[in-house]
């Protein structure tokens, strides 16, 4: 049974751009959310894998509906109120979608090569010193 009031927002705790977001996020963003790094998350109980945090963030809703990358980003900006729907809008609605899924897959396989990316980011995360896989 799920117990759970609130979408919960699912990032790479390791990454620095990943990171950077959800400072944003917390900031100016939605504020009924949960948000929790992956690594710390326990993912069965999302219905996650492991595979599927590292490849993008994810989107869980209360009844358990999951979102990934761009749809989850639109998503937490259809949550985060009226004046970023629009942008939810572009993130999930085609021709839009097929340029914000494009964006979201380059910037996801160059976060190492970016303002605040680290090395960790190049690295799949249960290769990363000090992971530990729990699923």
């Amino acid at each position: 049974m799920n117990f759970r009031t609130r979408p919960v927002l699912v990032y790479d705790g390791d990454c620095g751009i990943c990171t950077k977001c959800v400072g944003f996020v917390e900031r100016h963003l939605a504020r009924d959310i949960d948000i929790v790094a992956f690594q710390h998350a326990d993912l069965d109980s999302l219905g996650l894998s492991w595979a599927e945090c590292e490849e993008a963030v994810q989107w869980v809703t209360p009844d358990g509906t999951v979102s990934s990358a761009h749809i989850a980003v639109g998503d937490l900006l259809k949550a985060s109120g009226w004046q970023w729907r629009p942008l939810a809008f572009l993130a999930q609605t085609p021709p839009f979608a097929w340029v914000a899924s494009l964006a979201y897959k380059w910037i996801a396989k160059n976060r190492h090569r970016l303002p605040g990316g680290t090395p960790a980011c190049a690295m799949p995360a249960h290769l990363r010193p000090g992971a530990t896989r729990s699923s």
